[in-house]
């Protein structure tokens, strides 16, 4: 059984309440991936702003 599979029986197994606590708490990993990707991002564009600026004459 994949991992998906294993997941999806657990999920299934809890109350409502409890598959929105789960959703919830994917949603914010969702989130924090994508805040630590943007930071990562910004951080490269300050630490290369003058190389990007001569890039973009």
């Amino acid at each position: 059984m994949s991992l998906a599979e294993k997941l999806l029986e657990s999920f299934n197994k809890l109350p409502e309440e409890q598959q929105k606590e789960v959703i919830d708490f994917v949603m914010f990993l969702n989130q924090k991936k994508q805040r630590d990707i943007e930071l990562m991002m910004d951080e490269i564009i300050l630490e290369n702003h003058e190389a990007l600026e001569e890039l973009g004459k």
